[in-house]
């Protein structure tokens, strides 16, 4: 009997442990079926300022292991070379022209002036609104610059744009985090302090560690969402990178703008490492979380650098609209991938939206027509497709002449390995192979006037189809 007894107890304990081992699996496979989506949207880097992405002047450590462990991608696009249209875009997975937002949204007088709307309409096809209705916790933790700023008082707030909870800065309505600011002779001031009108509870943090501020909301954020058991999707927003600089005081250096700019940089990697190592060491976390990780646009003159790429922030050259792109996930990434760079798979943030509503199952609004297009396993290293359809630009209304460049183009295409670039009714082109010319130092249209014309007629008329902008070019708007 008693031979029986203890046969009897080792097959419950067997029992009981392939149940166990089988729960776990079941509860990998259900949370891999609906993956936990981190976006980090940095504001104004450059293309070349991570060191795992040539900078030799400041080292980024954090944000280095992400590109370690996960894939690099060296030709994507944003879809703008300046701040608020860029986050439409990958927020919607829309051109922001349909939104006639098309440059960085200011007063309510200079927005009417560029012909721009007010603020992004609620009813655009936002992916948090659509993870949101898959069962995911959604939250916003940063810039917004979507509505709700300087003078414009009666935008929408966030959570009207699928976010169960926000916390952002002086660019939006709702809770929000205010900087102060700390010289090395310890005088104290603050910026944008009139904005605590437009939203509260407000909290007063130094401009150095307010991004520590937005990751430890969104963190609490991330244990509750795990407490009751569903995905989440956040927005990490951090604008550091984004003059004025004010990094902490023992990292001044000379005072220099390439110094502080570089300073900030470095202070706000350390600050990201927090989040990163949250997800990494948690394993739930980290077999279940997809990080992705790029910039709204190129990096301001004199600040941060686009290397090899021609051009700033508010150019459609490339160093305007290429952006690194690093893109995070043990669990779901392809293992032979990791740790690789593409160099190849020509894309943009527009694909960001479509991609992510099927890796995290969930339904396109029926309403929805996106521009951008499923790239999800090019995302995940199991494929190197690129977009099949060009990728179209325009330049901010209000930017004709800027950062020493007179007479910019007007528009721009990226299809396949050619760019071209050209005014609002096709002249003055520009045409580079960026296969052999990534810097665009050589003007092709001429050698080549059949795809030249090709091209500058897809251009003009995308732009034409778009909703009209009756503004008009004003670079003394600020």
């Amino acid at each position: 009997m008693k031979r029986l007894i203890h046969q009897l107890s080792t097959h419950i304990v067997a029992l009981s442990i392939v149940l166990f081992v089988l729960l776990a699996i079941a509860r990998s496979e259900e949370s891999l079926a609906q993956p936990n989506v981190v976006l980090v949207f940095i504001d104004d880097m450059g293309w070349a300022d991570l060191s795992c992405f040539g900078n030799r002047d400041a080292r980024t450590p954090n944000i280095d292991r992400l590109a370690a462990e996960g894939i690099a991608f060296e030709q994507f696009y944003v879809n703008s070379p300046i701040c608020s249209p860029s986050r439409v875009a990958i927020s919607t997975g829309t051109y922001p022209q349909r939104w006639r937002i098309t440059s960085y949204l200011a007063n309510r007088q200079a927005n009417e002036r560029r012909g721009m709307a007010q603020w992004l309409d609620p009813s655009a096809p936002m992916l948090a609104r659509s993870l949101r209705e898959a069962g995911y916790a959604t939250g916003h933790f940063g810039k917004w610059h979507m509505g709700g700023q300087r003078d414009v008082t009666d935008a929408p707030p966030i959570s009207d744009y699928g976010f169960d909870e926000s916390l952002t800065n002086f660019e939006g309505l709702g809770a929000k985090l205010l900087p102060l600011t700390k010289q090395p002779d310890g005088k104290v001031g603050r910026i944008w302090a009139d904005a605590e009108r437009l939203g509260r509870p407000v909290t007063w943090m130094q401009r150095s560690k307010i991004t520590t501020g937005f990751i430890d909301a969104a963190l609490q954020f991330v244990e509750h969402a795990q407490q009751v058991g569903k995905p989440f999707y956040i927005n990490v927003c951090p604008d550091d990178v984004h003059s004025p600089f004010w990094p902490p005081i023992d990292m001044w250096g000379d005072g220099s703008k390439r110094r502080l700019y570089l300073s900030v940089l470095e202070s706000m990697d350390k600050q990201l490492g927090k989040l990163f190592d949250h997800i990494s060491e948690d394993p739930a976390l980290r077999a279940s979380t997809l990080i992705v990780f790029c910039s709204d646009n190129g990096p301001e003159q004199g600040a941060g650098t686009a290397g090899k790429l021609k051009g700033y922030k508010t150019h459609l050259y490339e160093g305007g609209v290429r952006s690194p792109l690093i893109v995070w996930g043990p669990g779901l990434t392809n293992k032979s991938a990791r740790g690789t760079r593409n160099k190849q798979s020509v894309f943009a943030a527009i694909d960001l939206v479509p991609s992510l509503i099927r890796l995290c199952r969930a339904k396109r609004p029926a309403d929805a027509d996106y521009d951008g297009e499923d790239l999800l396993d090019t995302l995940l290293g199991r494929a190197t497709d690129s977009r099949q359809q060009p990728i179209f630009f325009s330049r901010p209304p209000d930017r004709k002449s800027f950062y020493g460049f007179k007479n910019l183009p007007d528009l721009a295409i990226r299809h396949g390995k050619w760019k071209l670039l050209c005014d609002y009714d096709g002249s003055r082109p520009e045409l580079y192979d960026l296969a052999g010319d990534p810097g665009e130092t050589l003007n092709l249209a001429t050698t080549n006037a059949e795809l030249t014309s090709d091209l500058a007629s897809k251009t003009v008329s995308w732009y034409q189809s778009m909703p009209r902008v009756l503004g008009r070019d004003d670079d003394t708007v600020k």
